[in-house]
């Protein structure tokens, strides 16, 4: 089994974590309110989100949004504005939230009863690299049927327990998989 990548981009190679690009997509899959947090309609959408029920209350007190119910009514009616920080506090809280919302629909939508989900691996950009130190590396797709420890990771925002999941997962790809370590992009739907 080959080791991990120590050095990367030493001679020019260009790519990303697989794990930054699982964590990625499965952002993109979640379905995020798209206007930005720094305008009002933005603002408004993830205080109606983070206040609509009490469930959804107290998943944004613990998920670092700790003002007050009179400060969060003064948002919500336009009497004051939040500050730039309680603006980032008001977005991270809203991703959190909403990544644990999505996080069981998305996990039974890619383990497909165990039929799980078809991974399409676009490998890393080597057009910078000169020839003779080039490996040949080409595009791969994995079927993953345990997407558990992925997705669970990744609706926790840990990171470094996404990478082991996601390191698990492309084992599978044989003696090759350290070579898929980077990539360009990762795609699969659910």
């Amino acid at each position: 089994m080959p080791e991990r990548t120590h050095d990367f981009g030493r001679y020019g190679a260009r790519g990303i974590k697989g794990h930054e690009a699982v964590a990625r997509r499965l952002d993109d899959l979640a379905g995020y309110i798209a206007t930005p947090v720094t305008t009002r309609r933005g603002l408004l959408a993830r205080l109606h989100y983070l206040t609509r029920t009490d469930h959804a209350r107290a998943a944004a007190r613990k998920a670092g949004l700790t003002v007050s119910d009179r400060t969060l009514r003064a948002w919500l009616e336009s009497k004051r504005t939040p500050t730039k920080q309680n603006l980032e506090r008001i977005d991270a809280a809203y991703r959190t939230v909403r990544r644990n919302n999505v996080a069981r629909y998305l996990l039974a939508r890619l383990n497909r009863e165990g039929r799980g989900t078809r991974v399409e691996i676009h490998p890393l950009n080597q057009s910078h690299v000169p020839g003779p130190r080039q490996r040949v590396v080409e595009f791969r797709t994995l079927n993953i049927r345990q997407w558990d420890r992925i997705v669970e990771a990744w609706a926790a925002g840990d990171t470094q327990a996404l990478d082991e999941a996601w390191v698990d997962r492309i084992v599978d790809l044989g003696s090759q998989w350290g070579q898929y370590e980077y990539v360009t992009n990762i795609g699969f739907a659910a």
